[in-house]
């Protein structure tokens, strides 16, 4: 896979619950050859929800993160992809993943528009400035409507929303997507919508794609004051002049593009990829990351996306395994060698990054090095916990830790036997150790 940064895209998919994330990201594994079968949340057979649970209630629980190539215009490119839960109470995964991830996926149910958790994982986003492109899911469902869920992601959470797809038929009756940057149709054919077919656009749809077409140029024209020139003389932008816009436009928070499909139905994930690809930044296009010195917090320092740099990385999430905790990493600059002493600047500890791996859902595969840009994870740290930095000892730095929600919900429980207890207090630090929300005390007085 390339480890040129330009060609990284670290994304993750979020969404309300049921909005199709889970199975977006099946698709996006079947079509870049990562797995060589579509598995099915409803079938329990999804790669990216692997716990128990998950596969018994059909949710997701937990953040997986997998990497796949994807290639586009002839160059390839390695996706980095985290899917995250819906599920409000499982709101600390998305939060953590949006802390090291470079730009989302926000996935809408095609009937339902904006719901309650998207504006939640909206607002997650914003916090952490990560830049988005909306996919409006379920275009096939009973009730689907692209321009009323677009209208939502414009009122309810206030978007400069850009549509740059228009499906053709909304449930049964959908049947392709327009492409209103190339004005061209795009059908999906084979057993697993491989086949994607380039035609006209249909007569009876060609009025209403000029009409998207034009708000779309408009919209772009804003923010870009050549092509306001070009828009204001009458002239028609070019595809690539129109790409360029969107892509700097979303790297800058200024619009949102949307595009349209039925991941379910295998229809659209594909142009997702490449939208991906297009307008989605590499980790070199985000800005440094900023932090501290452990010794004197007062004096700021940075660090820039490049392997050359001194090593700095951010732990994301930790989870037990019985061979050693799995420590989730994001690589923002230089290369960790396995093998390598690292320094925790926030509590002074050394620790060893004994062994890396890339992760695919709960499947490991074994690295020697790994380079800025990269989310990977690691065996032999003891004392780092989530939202600690591990660095160079030689060039100390202390990155911002994430926002964690308080806890709602307390309860007292009570271990029967002497044994009970110490077996409970190691579960509880555990839990404590994988959810940084978790809190526990010992009451002297009750036991």
């Amino acid at each position: 896979m390339p480890t040129d940064l330009s060609h990284i895209r670290n994304f993750g998919i979020c969404a309300h619950i049921d909005a199709g994330k889970t199975t977006v990201s099946e698709r996006i594994l079947f079509y870049t050859g990562k797995n060589y079968k579509i598995g099915e949340v409803h079938e329990g057979t999804a790669t990216m929800d692997f716990l128990q649970d998950e596969q018994e209630r059909g949710i997701t629980i937990q953040s997986a993160a997998t990497t796949c190539p994807w290639t586009r215009s002839g160059r390839e490119y390695k996706m980095n992809l985290i899917d995250t839960p819906g599920h409000v109470d499982f709101t600390i995964e998305v939060e953590r993943s949006m802390r090291v991830l470079d730009g989302a996926v926000a996935v809408f149910d095609g009937k339902e528009g904006v719901e309650a958790q998207s504006e939640t994982v909206w607002r997650q986003a914003d916090r952490y400035r990560v830049p988005r492109l909306c996919f409006v899911n379920k275009m096939d469902k009973l009730g689907a409507s692209f321009d009323f869920s677009f209208g939502t992601i414009k009122s309810r959470l206030g978007a400069n929303a850009i549509a740059i797809q228009y499906p053709i038929g909304t449930g049964n009756e959908f049947v392709g997507i327009i492409d209103l940057i190339t004005q061209r149709a795009f059908y999906f054919t084979g057993d697993k919508g491989e086949v994607v077919t380039e035609k006209a656009i249909p007569e009876d749809y060609a009025e209403i794609a000029q009409k998207w077409r034009h708000e779309m140029v408009e919209k772009v024209s804003e923010l870009d004051d050549h092509l306001m020139g070009k828009f204001l003389e009458g002239q028609e932008p070019t595809v690539e002049e129109l790409r360029a816009a969107l892509r700097a436009g979303t790297i800058a928070f200024k619009c949102f593009p949307v595009l349209c499909g039925a991941a379910l139905r295998n229809m659209g994930v594909q142009m997702l990829l490449d939208a991906v690809v297009d307008f989605l930044p590499a980790p070199t296009e985000k800005p440094d990351v900023e932090g501290s010195d452990p010794q004197d917090k007062e004096t700021k320092l940075s660090r820039p996306h490049d392997k050359d740099a001194p090593f700095a990385a951010l732990v994301f999430k930790v989870v037990s395994d019985q061979h050693g905790d799995l420590t989730y990493i994001r690589v923002y600059s230089g290369t960790l060698a396995k093998g390598t002493r690292l320094l925790n600047p926030g509590n002074g500890k050394r620790e060893n990054a004994s062994r890396i791996f890339e992760m695919h859902a709960q499947n490991r595969i074994p690295l020697d090095e790994v380079t800025a840009g990269n989310i990977v994870a690691v065996v032999g740290i003891k004392d780092s916990y989530t939202g600690d930095t591990l660095c160079d000892p030689d060039n100390p730095i202390l990155l911002e830790r994430m926002h964690f929600p308080e806890p709602v919900i307390s309860m007292s429980i009570e271990p029967k036997t002497t044994e009970d207890k110490r077996k409970l207090s190691e579960a509880l630090l555990t839990i404590r150790r994988e959810d940084p929300s978790f809190r526990f005390t010992f009451d002297e007085e009750t036991s």
